[in-house]
């Protein structure tokens, strides 16, 4: 075990003219492009919930999801061996396609679970966004069991990859199952009897809305910006441990999601009354880039690991904790009529926050 290299002793492959890390970003880019095109869909097709019903769409979108993440497992299957030099190619484009499937049904998803949950009480807006933190706790949990369990090879990466896809693809199934099972409880056909027909009021318009919840629409975008911008990519890319070695990233990573998991937990417990109390914490995060700056170029003991750690742990908290703030308390300020359609109208300003976050987050690599 003392003799065996992990990747991080082997000499780094340059990247010629960052090639590599471009197509990586483009792939990014259809991703959350192709999300939030579908948010900006569903708030401009007003009759949308009358067409497709919540169960229809649910179920399109996680199978859409399960498709779109069987497709790299099943091209490596297919192409290992002695398969055909051209498959690599097309191999290419059907993940790029795939990437834009996933991409549709994670706006798809997101706008019917969220706008869903803006109209029920805020315990469920809270445990939709509890549960979102939990996947990334479970994929730090299964990276951290696969890295240290499997050989840092490429058969190893390889069979940790399909070990990934595979028990996402369970996750999914399940998920499909449950949102089956969910219309037809006691509690959630007495929520949907008590909430108000829409078909009542005016058709609601987009930045109507939007004007209306401008400050939490503002704080939730700011929120992105700021964790996107710093998380993955510069805690994975620019910071080292002599000590940790290839597992600091790994470590770090899974400390944002513990911290991220445990914010959007805290709303179950105390939620803040303000919403422009909220959205000024969100501004207030922008002290984030200084003192993360600071771990790279600053002092010796702010490049340490507790200072590190705790940077990261404290930008996880408060990204968890207001997100969840800010959506619980959004669909309360409006009318009942505009619960549902103001929850979507958050979730495509995150959607933008995102983008804009992964955006800026570019030029720390750089």
């Amino acid at each position: 075990m003392e003799g065996e290299k992990g990747a991080a002793d082997h000499p780094e492959t340059r990247d010629t003219y960052r090639i590599a890390y471009i197509i990586h970003f483009l792939l990014g880019a259809a991703y959350m492009s192709s999300s939030v095109l579908v948010l900006l869909i569903v708030v401009s097709w007003g009759g949308w919930s009358k067409q497709l019903s919540y169960r229809l769409r649910m179920t399109m979108g996680f199978c859409m999801f399960i498709v779109s993440l069987m497709v790299a497992p099943l091209i490596d299957w297919s192409s290992s061996g002695s398969g055909p030099k051209g498959l690599s190619n097309g191999a290419y484009g059907v993940t790029v396609a795939s990437v834009v499937v996933c991409g549709l049904a994670d706006g798809l998803i997101g706008g019917s679970l969220i706008g869903a949950a803006g109209k029920l009480p805020k315990q469920y807006m809270q445990a939709v966004f509890a549960g979102t933190a939990s996947s990334g706790v479970l994929i730090s949990i299964l990276r951290i069991i696969t890295k240290a369990s499997l050989p840092q090879n490429p058969q190893g990466l390889r069979t940790s990859a399909h070990f990934y896809f595979i028990v996402s693809a369970v996750i999914l199934l399940c998920c499909t199952l449950s949102c089956n099972l969910l219309q037809k409880l006691p509690v959630m056909e007495q929520h949907y009897k008590l909430a108000p027909d829409d078909s009542v009021f005016p058709k609601q318009k987009f930045w109507a809305v939007a004007r209306e919840i401008r400050w939490p629409a503002f704080g939730v975008l700011m929120i992105y910006i700021v964790t996107l911008s710093i998380f993955p990519g510069f805690i994975a890319e620019d910071l080292s441990s002599r000590s940790l070695k290839d597992w600091y990233p790994v470590l770090l990573i899974t400390i944002y999601n513990v911290a991220d998991l445990t914010g959007k937990s805290l709303t179950a417990i105390y939620v803040l009354k303000s919403i422009k109390r909220a959205t000024w914490c969100c501004l207030l995060r922008l002290v984030f880039y200084p003192l993360f700056a600071a771990c790279l170029n600053g002092p010796k003991w702010l490049k340490t690991e507790v200072p590190v750690a705790i940077l990261t742990f404290m930008l996880g908290v408060t990204n968890g904790y207001l997100t969840s703030v800010l959506m619980i308390l959004t669909p309360k300020s409006v009318s009942v009529s505009e619960a549902e359609f103001s929850a979507i109208a958050m979730v495509v300003f995150l959607g933008i926050g995102l983008v804009g976050g992964s955006v800026i987050g570019w030029f720390w690599i750089i």
